[in-house]
């Protein structure tokens, strides 16, 4: 719509915005009318229509087959539209047109802002299977005709009043009509089951809606009057109402299509069980968190054994494996740390990486220095682990071997993550530069080389899938690649 309004018309971004806001509640006017709503706006010579918007009933049939935003009319061709954009007013005369043999009804609500008429709405509805209206439709036609006249006046949608329209309830979930003091008038059959699974044993109609929610919730300190007045429909707003054994979502629409508030629409629906498996999911959410907390503790138990090991041991060599084994398994307790702390099984990984570098750089204070350049992004744990894995022993294998005794210098980790053209994911490249001694002669990276390099090898190629090379940097020092294809994962 953004692309059909710059380029075909005149509206200013306000405009536009009032537009944007129309178009996210409209399913509520296209579900209430039986009707398909075509959004038409006058091009910015004023001699055409573009159509920048259409929204197909969920209760009816459609009296569109095809796609019809984009398309352009000019003045004259649709008489109801110039009728309804010029004079600000609904029009309805006119008889139904055939389109594929299939009698259509078309009405023309204007849309107006803060006194213009930014565009008209254009409703249209399929006749053929019309038949003699029962109570329910009858409310749901005079509510969308209460809406239209909302509309056309500037009164809907409701200014500063956004709601997330993926979770609120639709027409079909259940609808209440309400008087202007809040007295119910009609209740559909959806509506009612929901107010039965709150604990109400008589009819909804004749009750005060307000009163009669605030009764049904458990008693939890003073009566809500925020939720009378949402349930009293005095204000556009969404809230819920938690019974015994049962949660009901509710939304207000005041009603006031002639400038004086008639009543007001109550959309609700049942969400006992949606709420039920969000309850379940933050249990496991809790529980997976606290296995992830236990290993760190455990792994850490370990790492302090080992310590306490190596401090005994007469053997420098013995002692000094202890000690590379102690810093592996705290950069797997590191990622557990990352993971208990998230409500996903993912981790930000450039915090792991910066703390594996400041655990490995312990080992030689002051003389090597490390830093990081680029950023991992968001990996899963079943990357993350041999990933930190893998940094460590490099980190290490680089401080240890690239530089002498008493020798300053410097490692830097740089990651690049790019759109893997080949896959719906990504792809990580990893470099770990010393500027150290570099590598013998004779070294091959694939068969050469101590534990470290055959674990990062393992982990690379076997649980990563990926790449794992290691080259001379002609300025002196090493370099090693790292190669690895990665999955999309969002934070949540």
């Amino acid at each position: 719509m953004n692309d059909l309004v710059r380029h075909h018309t005149a509206l200013t971004d306000s405009d536009l915005e009032w537009l944007h806001q129309l178009v996210s509640e409209w399913q509520l006017l296209a579900d209430l009318s039986f009707a398909d709503l075509v959004l038409w706006v006058p091009t910015r010579d004023g001699t055409r229509y573009v159509s920048v918007a259409q929204m197909r009933p969920n209760t009816g049939p459609t009296s569109y087959q095809n796609d019809m935003v984009g398309h352009l009319v000019p003045r004259g061709r649709r008489p109801l539209l110039d009728a309804a954009h010029d004079e600000g007013r609904i029009v309805r005369e006119g008889d139904p047109e055939w389109r594929e043999e299939v009698p259509v009804r078309v009405e023309s609500i204007p849309v107006r802002r803060a006194g213009n008429v930014l565009g008209v709405i254009a409703r249209n509805t399929n006749l053929l299977t019309v038949r003699t209206p029962s109570r329910l439709e009858l409310t749901y036609l005079q509510s969308a005709s209460d809406l239209a006249q909302m509309i056309a006046a500037g009164a809907f949608p409701f200014p500063g009043h956004q709601l997330d329209m993926d979770h609120v309830p639709r027409v079909g979930d259940g609808l209440i009509r309400l008087d202007a003091d809040g007295i119910v008038q009609y209740a559909s059959p959806n509506a009612l089951s929901a107010y039965h699974r709150l604990g109400l044993a008589t009819d909804l109609v004749g009750l005060h809606l307000g009163q009669a929610t605030t009764e049904l919730a458990p008693a939890r300190g003073p009566v809500d009057e925020a939720m009378v007045k949402l349930a009293s429909g005095w204000a556009p707003r969404g809230a819920e109402v938690e019974g015994l054994d049962c949660v009901v979502q509710l939304r207000a629409i005041p009603l006031n299509p002639k400038g004086t508030r008639i009543g007001s629409l109550i959309l609700l629906r049942d969400i006992t069980e949606v709420r039920r498996r969000e309850r379940e999911l933050l249990t496991k959410d809790a529980t997976i968190r606290e296995i992830h907390h236990r290993v760190k503790n455990n792994l850490q138990t370990v790492a302090a054994l080992l310590r306490l090991q190596a401090r005994r041991m007469d053997s420098a060599r013995g002692r000094e494996a202890l000690n590379e084994a102690v810093r592996r398994v705290g950069s797997i307790a590191i990622v557990h740390e990352t993971l208990s702390q998230n409500l996903d099984e993912s981790v930000e990984f450039d915090e792991i990486a910066d703390r594996v570098l400041a655990m490995v750089a312990e080992i030689s204070p002051g003389r090597i220095t490390g830093h990081r350049k680029g950023g991992f992004g968001v990996l899963g744990a079943d990357v993350a682990t041999p990933l930190a894995m893998a940094l460590t022993e490099l980190l290490q294998n680089a401080m240890e071997h690239a530089f002498g005794p008493g020798k300053q210098g410097a490692i830097e980790v740089v990651a690049l993550r790019r759109k893997d053209p080949s896959s719906d994911g990504d792809r990580l490249r990893v470099t770990v530069q010393d500027d150290g001694a570099g590598l013998p002669e004779d070294f091959d990276p694939h068969s050469s080389g101590n534990l470290g390099l055959q674990i990062v090898r393992t982990l690379v190629e076997g649980e990563l899938g990926g790449s794992f090379d290691m080259l001379p940097v002609p300025e002196g020092g090493t370099r090693v690649v790292l190669k690895f294809p990665v999955a999309a994962v969002e934070k949540r």
